[in-house]
C-alpha cells in the first residue's frame, strides 16, 4: 500500500506508462497524497501533451508503444523542454540506467519499486524545476494581455477574444519581437504537430488582427514575408 500524505506542494505530473494497471495504480496513488497526475498510454501521446503542457516531472516507461520512452525523452530535450524526467522501468540494469540518464533523464528507478521511494524521487526532482515565476501579464505598447483573468485590452480598450485567438495572441505576446512561424503556431497554439495544408492559422490571424489593430494609429500585429507572424510596438 502506498501512503496517504502529501509531504509536498501539490505537483501536476504526467505519467507515460502503457501497462493499465500500473498507469491506474500510480494515478491513484499520487492523486490520494494531494497531485494532479495525468496519463497518456503510448509514446506519441506522452511525447505530445509533455511537450504542450506544464508539467514539474514526468514519469516515464522505457517500453511504449508507437514510440519508446528513451525516444520521447530525447525528443523533448531536443526541443528544449527540460522539465524533470523519473524513468521507471522493468530494465533495470546498469547498462540500461546509464542508457536512460545519458538520453536525458534526471532519475532511474527499476520495477518492482517503492511507492513511498518514487513519491519522494519525484518531489526531489520538482524542487530542481523551481525557477522564476512565469510572467501573468504581458504587454506591447499599450496592449496588455493577463494571462489569469483572461483580461485583454488596448489602452482603455477592452478586447473580447475567442479561445483560440486569446491562446494566439498569449504565443504571439510571449514572444514579442520575435517571428513567429507558421510551424511553431501549429505546434503550440493548434497542437498539431504536422501541417494540416487548412488556411487556419490566417483566418486566426485576420481575426486577430481586426480585433487588436482596427481603429488605433498603428498596428502591433505584423506579417513577416515568407518568416510567419510577428507582434512589435513600432515596426513599419
Amino acid at each position: 500500500m502506498y501512503p496517504v500524505t502529501a509531504t509536498a506542494p501539490q505537483m501536476r505530473l504526467l505519467i507515460i506508462e502503457d501497462d493499465r494497471e500500473s498507469a491506474d495504480y500510480l494515478i491513484k496513488a499520487f492523486r490520494e497524497v494531494g497531485h494532479v497526475a495525468d496519463l497518456a498510454s503510448d509514446g506519441e501521446e506522452g511525447l505530445s501533451m509533455a511537450d504542450g503542457g506544464d508539467y514539474d516531472v514526468l514519469v516515464v516507461d522505457r517500453m511504449l508503444p508507437k514510440r519508446d520512452g528513451l525516444s520521447v525523452i530525447g525528443a523533448l530535450r531536443e526541443k528544449g523542454n527540460r522539465t524533470p524526467v523519473l524513468i521507471l522501468s522493468a530494465l533495470g540494469q546498469v547498462d540500461d540506467r546509464i542508457k536512460g540518464l545519458r538520453a536525458g533523464g534526471d532519475d532511474y528507478l527499476p520495477k518492482p519499486y517503492s511507492f513511498a521511494e518514487l513519491q519522494a524521487r519525484v518531489e526531489v526532482l520538482s524542487r530542481r524545476n523551481v525557477g522564476p515565476a512565469e510572467e501573468t501579464t504581458y504587454r506591447v505598447g499599450n496592449l496588455e494581455l493577463d494571462r489569469l483573468s483572461h483580461r485583454v485590452a488596448r489602452g482603455k480598450e477592452e478586447l473580447t477574444l475567442q479561445p483560440r485567438e486569446f491562446r494566439l495572441l498569449e504565443y504571439l505576446m510571449k514572444h514579442a519581437g520575435q517571428v513567429v512561424t507558421r510551424t511553431m503556431l501549429l505546434e503550440n497554439v493548434w497542437d498539431y504537430h504536422f501541417d494540416p495544408q487548412t488556411n487556419v492559422i490566417d483566418v486566426h490571424i485576420s481575426r486577430l488582427r481586426s480585433k487588436i489593430d482596427k481603429g488605433f494609429d498603428r498596428p502591433l500585429l505584423h506579417t513577416i514575408r515568407g518568416a510567419g507572424y510577428m507582434i512589435r510596438d513600432g515596426l513599419r
